[in-house]
């Protein structure tokens, strides 16, 4: 029921009471006048009767009215209750709340029985709620990105950078990383790959072997015996880097091992390698460079993410999708997970609404407080002025019961 609708009906049960009174007071008017003139026993118990229910009436519009006006205008003392009183009212209604509505007792057994895994995971199954989520998700994501100020952004992931570089030591990261590849013995990989590689280019180009040897030789030596020289020398480096490629145990292989191990250690812990690398990180990460790049990387970034967030079925609308499937599959099946998410919201909103309830009640106070007077009495009298208007009419109709009592015992027993 509306505001309009409320003001109807207090009218009518306004006019009802008032009505009632009326009657009253003709009926008091009329037997009066009769008393005159007729002798007859029943008029002045009539007469008794409105007489007590006008005053009844009267004492209870009063007390009615005195809760939301000065009767008749009038500035009578403890009259105008409400507007007079509404910072209290504002104050006790809401510790009112608070103590019986708010308190971890009253609270606790419907914070138990919140189950919101499952609701979410009927609503999110739904293609259509999918489909609105992301569309929203977008939007949102779309605005802050256009938001965004691109040099700030830009500012701010080359000043992370730089903080970041700087306690960064590149010599120990490419030390550590060379250690790693050791201990897993993936190097071994490289080696038997270089030895293939010199074994073949060994193979394939004695020719140029010979070439060298017969360079080196002195004249005398004849040509068939300098080409016989070089046969053996490329076969027989042919036949070592062989062995090597087959075999995994072979010394030269763990002879290269420890000089790797060696060089990791040298590149950590020698500060000539610190200094060496400390220089080449300056001279790719100078401050214009530096914020060349990160303006590059985060237009690169804005860019795509607008791209993707724009299109209806783009690779990350599309994961976006997938993976609310899955999760909402999971909050339907897995009971594991829905007790985790029901567990979580509940210990959330049961310490956030102990934490705020006060808060609860300073709203509920500074809203009644700061309501003009005059509107707070209206609010309350349409709300609660319909039943009030019964009291007028139970205070009219009782007064007129007990001032006809009154008058019978007066008349028969005094």
């Amino acid at each position: 029921m509306n505001d309009e609708a409320k003001r109807k009906q207090l009218r009518k049960y306004k006019a009802f009471a008032t009505g009632l009174f009326l009657l009253m007071a003709v009926i008091f008017i009329v037997t009066t006048l009769l008393q005159k003139t007729n002798d007859s026993h029943w008029i002045g118990y009539v007469r008794a009767f409105s007489e007590a229910a006008m005053v009844g009436a009267l004492a209870d519009w009063f007390a009615v009215t005195a809760l939301f006006r000065h009767p008749l205008g009038l500035p009578i003392p403890h009259t105008n209750l409400i507007e007079n009183s509404k910072q209290r009212l504002g104050d006790n209604l809401g510790s009112f709340v608070v103590n019986n509505f708010l308190s971890p007792q009253n609270i606790r057994p419907y914070i138990q029985k919140l189950k919101v895994s499952g609701f979410v995971g009927e609503w999110l199954v739904k293609e259509k709620n999918q489909e609105i989520l992301i569309k929203n998700l977008s939007d949102i994501v779309l605005d802050i990105l256009n938001k965004l100020d691109d040099s700030e952004v830009s500012h701010f992931i080359s000043k992370k950078v730089s903080e970041m570089t700087d306690s960064i030591k590149l010599n120990v990261i490419l030390g550590n990383g060379i250690t790693y590849l050791l201990d897993k013995n993936d190097h071994q990989k490289i080696i038997t790959n270089l030895s293939s590689q010199i074994k073949n280019y060994i193979i394939e180009n004695d020719e140029m072997i010979q070439e060298r040897v017969k360079k080196g030789s002195y004249s005398f030596i004849p040509a068939f015996v300098d080409n016989k020289i070089a046969d053996k020398i490329a076969s027989g480096l042919s036949d070592f880097f062989k062995e090597v490629e087959e075999n995994p145990n072979h010394e030269i292989r763990a002879l290269i091992t420890q000089k790797i191990y060696d060089f990791s250690s040298e590149l950590k812990q020698d500060p000539k390698w610190e200094d060496e690398f400390k220089n080449i990180k300056n001279d790719l990460l100078k401050g214009n460079k530096l914020d060349e790049y990160s303006n590059d990387i985060w237009v690169s970034i804005k860019n795509t993410l607008k791209k993707e967030l724009q299109e209806d079925r783009s690779s990350l609308k599309n994961y976006i999708s997938k993976n609310l499937n899955e999760f909402s599959q999971n909050l339907k099946t897995d009971e594991v997970l829905q007790n985790k998410i029901d567990h979580w919201i509940r210990v959330t909103a049961y310490k956030y609404i102990l934490k705020n309830t006060h808060q609860f009640g300073n709203l509920i106070s500074s809203t009644v407080g700061n309501w003009q007077g005059k509107e707070l009495s209206e609010k309350l009298e349409l709300e609660v002025g319909k039943d009030l208007q019964f009291i007028r009419v139970n205070g009219t109709l009782v007064g007129g019961l007990v001032g006809l009592i009154i008058y019978t015992v007066s008349h028969f027993f005094l």
